[in-house]
């Protein structure tokens, strides 16, 4: 499930790069892409939870696993809103702040990849009882991955500086979605910060 999370939300910087060239043929087809990828992760979340035991003898809580899957979700999610609002609008990005917005997306997708490496730990740490070498690596990639989503908002607030310097040359509608992006892109970290989180919690339990 986070495989295919992580594939939803890595589409955005083509998508971003079609945006930014006003190609809105390819926007649309990557924006359907994104969308697919979001529903098969949503059938997958389904699947998971219909498969997942009741049984008493799992090695970790049912509601932890739950709790595990639902933010991961949520990253997809927030990729499909992303491209569903920039292509509705067929927003067009002022070319001052681009550079800067597309290393701010790299890096809030580089979170949910990292979050995607601690997850995939999760067979290992199963194998040794979560003890030994296998805990010390998922808590190193968990630091890691707080290290990146601090850079992340590092790079919003950069970003926004930017963007509140063109406010009075920009449509101010324009300007309150341009934001909401922003935002939104910063949920991308936020989001794979949380799945770390809820990792965490499943080491400590």
């Amino acid at each position: 499930h986070m495989l295919k999370v992580q594939e939803c939300a890595g589409k955005l910087p083509e998508f971003i790069d079609a945006v930014f060239s006003q190609d809105w043929t390819q926007v649309e087809t990557l924006q359907k892409n994104i969308r697919a990828l979001e529903n098969e992760a949503d059938e997958l979340k389904k699947e998971l939870r219909l498969n997942l035991p009741n049984g008493l003898f799992m090695p970790v809580a049912r509601t932890d696993l739950l709790g595990l899957l639902s933010s991961q979700d949520k990253i997809a999610n927030k990729a499909k809103d992303i491209a569903g609002l920039v292509t509705g609008r067929q927003m067009v990005f002022p070319e001052e702040i681009r550079e800067d917005m597309r290393t701010y997306l790299v890096k809030s997708i580089a979170a949910a990849q990292q979050a995607s490496k601690a997850i995939q730990q999760l067979d290992e740490l199963l194998e040794t009882g979560f003890k030994g070498r296998e805990v010390k690596i998922a808590e190193e990639m968990i630091v890691t991955l707080d290290d990146i989503e601090n850079e992340t908002d590092v790079l919003q607030i950069k970003l926004r500086r930017k963007l509140f310097e063109l406010e009075d040359n920009l449509p101010a509608v324009n300007v309150i979605f341009m934001y909401k992006v922003i935002d939104w892109i910063g949920d991308l970290a936020d989001l794979s910060q949380q799945v770390g989180s809820r990792l965490e919690l499943l080491l400590a339990r």
